[in-house]
């Protein structure tokens, strides 16, 4: 073997242990976190210590088990992850679409003008603003609308009696496109008993797409917000127009792209996303 070979055969064993390295790092980077770490972190201890305990025993038929069982754990994982999975997929495949700041400063300050007087008057409402997941699929369960956002628009949909008050509206690019829409309810365990069908509509839809969406309570008039799956309660106008600025008004760009998506496999390293830290704190007093 001539020198040339070998140091061709080195060189490609070192870029094959580079990209591997860098393959696990980013995998364990997307993953650290998320909501079903633990299940990952606790499938893996029992494997590893099962395997240890056939070594050490000599279990030959459990380890020939586990061996076999070894080549479906792609699949498992796959299984454990998929709705995270299939947002950060989502987050990393999309157009992105801008929408001016002008624009999207007004949207805020039109739909919390619509929100604050319904709920001052205890009119229950269910507003979702599109971000960059489609949310056409919803759309079609209502009527088309296609119209310019105003206040006085979206607050006249939810009036008591009105034909598509008892739904949700749905906004993208600053325009209302559906209302009387049918989101998909939550089905998480462990949220709060007094939580009714608009609260649960909220979480389902942020759990499956990247929207915010802004719920009033028709029993007490309490405004909260729905965004990835979680939800904030009892906020006042300023705490509104904070939140619906913190998510709407921030630039985007490709560079982002990756850790929007590793947003949706809840990374939350304020050193990445130093917004989502601020919308972060702002739930966590108020939620």
């Amino acid at each position: 073997m001539t020198w040339e070979h070998i140091h061709l055969s080195g060189l490609t064993n070192a870029l094959e242990i580079a990209l591997l390295a860098l393959a696990f790092y980013y995998l364990m980077l997307f993953f650290r976190g998320t909501r079903g770490a633990q299940v990952l972190l606790g499938f893996v201890v029992l494997l590893v210590a099962l395997g240890m305990v056939t070594q050490v025993l000599r279990l030959d038929v459990l380890s020939w088990v586990l061996e076999r069982f070894s080549v479906y754990l792609v699949v498992a994982v796959i299984i454990i992850f998929q709705p995270e999975i299939r947002r950060a997929l989502a987050e990393l495949g999309k157009q992105h679409m801008f929408i001016g700041t002008t624009a999207s400063r007004t949207l805020v300050d039109h739909v919390v003008e619509a929100v604050t007087l319904l709920a001052g008057r205890k009119i229950g409402a269910l507003v979702a603003i599109e971000r960059e997941i489609g949310l056409r699929a919803v759309q079609e369960t209502g009527t088309a609308v296609d119209a310019v956002v105003t206040p006085e628009l979206l607050a006249s949909l939810f009036f008591p009696y009105t034909p598509l008050h008892d739904g949700g509206v749905i906004v993208r690019q600053g325009r209302l496109v559906a209302a009387g829409c049918l989101f998909p309810l939550s089905q998480r365990e462990g949220l709060a008993t007094e939580l009714g069908t608009r609260h649960r509509a909220a979480i389902g839809l942020t759990e499956e797409t990247d929207a915010l969406v802004v719920v009033v309570s028709e029993e007490t008039g309490t405004i909260s917000v729905a965004y990835k799956g979680r939800l904030t309660r009892g906020l006042d106008e300023e705490k509104l127009r904070k939140l619906l600025s913190a998510v709407l008004l921030r630039p985007r760009s490709a560079r982002n792209r990756w850790w929007g998506a590793a947003a949706h496999l809840d990374l939350t390293s304020a050193d990445h996303v130093p917004v989502e830290a601020m919308l972060e704190k702002e739930m966590n007093e108020n939620g």
